[in-house]
């Protein structure tokens, strides 16, 4: 057998990729301290671009060419436009810059995610003053508020890829008002984090119960008094013609089905485990079972209800697979 060792060189170009790396972190973290705001803040000047335009780069070609024919030709004719569309593109370049000032972005996670699924990030807009037609983009997707008075609100789609702790994607704002010379764009960086559950495996769920099963009242176990509350529907009419005493119909409940939900007795890699097992906590859940779940190094104690599935969803999420998240026996 042949040993391979790293010689000076090599560890030295890994050293050097390793600083490399960490200077390119910190330029990036340095430009994004230096182009985006926190939310809620109003957004200030310094934190405000504009940015040409395709129509607006055609624009001061026009404005050349009409000061060139103007120099040429001495035509005063021409002087007077290009003048008048310079100027013109000053008051549109203010009244974008305008438009965007002092915008202040509220963001509101969903209540909760699932990686790889669809949740809806939660915009809210406001300003002291009127404004127009501002667009976000956040991952590809846009939409536009026509009017903003003091408040506007949107709602746009964000899909997280991966379990875990996740910051949402930086939102762009934009406006291209009012003649679309310019962009001013603006970038506002999320702060806080939302905690992303693994993705149900579907073919997991369909194999439990559906919501309710095992939880219908179906079984008639007797009567008892009538009390102020009970439905009419359970009242014994027959009974109360008969004797003048009027009794509610009792039934029996089926037992709720009481079990583990166990990480080792999952099949395949650790991700396909907590996926399964994520699909099985929801689908227990909406039937209304009690359950525990056994995770390696940790051990959910049988519970049931939101506060035991929201419990079950979150040690799924913060998992950290090691060396025992080998494959099922």
């Amino acid at each position: 057998m042949t040993t391979v060792r790293a010689g000076p060189s090599g560890a030295a170009t890994g050293e050097a990729g390793k600083r490399e790396a960490g200077k390119r972190r910190s330029l990036r973290d340095w430009l994004g301290r230096r182009l985006t705001i926190a939310p809620g803040e109003p957004l200030p000047q310094r934190r405000l671009f504009l940015l040409p335009t395709r129509f607006g780069l055609a624009w001061i070609a026009l404005v050349v060419v009409l000061l060139l024919f103007g120099v040429n030709y001495q035509n005063s004719l021409a002087y007077a436009l290009a003048f008048w569309l310079a100027g013109l593109a000053v008051v549109v370049l203010v009244r974008a810059w305008r438009n965007l000032l002092g915008v202040a972005v509220e963001l509101q996670l969903p209540r909760e995610a699932f990686a790889g699924r669809e949740a809806r990030l939660r915009v809210v807009l406001r300003a002291v003053r009127s404004r127009t037609a501002i667009a976000l983009v956040l991952d590809a997707h846009e939409t536009t508020l026509p009017c903003l008075e003091t408040e506007a609100t949107a709602s746009l789609p964000w899909r997280p890829g991966q379990r875990g702790w996740q910051l949402p994607p930086t939102l762009r704002l934009e406006t291209r008002w009012p003649l679309g010379l310019v962009r001013a764009v603006a970038w506002v960086q999320p702060t806080d984090g939302l905690l992303v559950y693994p993705a149900p495996l579907e073919a997991a769920g369909a194999e439990h119960r559906q919501l309710g099963a095992g939880l219908d009242a179906t079984d008639f176990a007797g009567l008892r008094r009538f009390e102020r509350g009970d439905s009419a529907t359970r009242v014994a009419w027959k009974q109360w013609s008969r004797s003048g005493i009027l009794t509610t119909k009792v039934f029996s409940v089926p037992p709720r089905q009481q079990l583990w939900l166990d990480y080792a007795n999952c099949r395949g890699s650790p991700e396909r485990r907590l996926s399964l097992l994520c699909a099985r906590v929801l689908a227990h859940h909406r039937a209304g079972d009690r359950y525990g779940l056994r995770l390696p190094g940790r051990e959910l104690p049988r519970g049931e209800g939101e506060r035991q599935r929201r419990a079950a969803l979150e040690a799924l999420a913060l998992f950290q697979a090691d060396s025992t998240g080998g494959p099922g026996q």
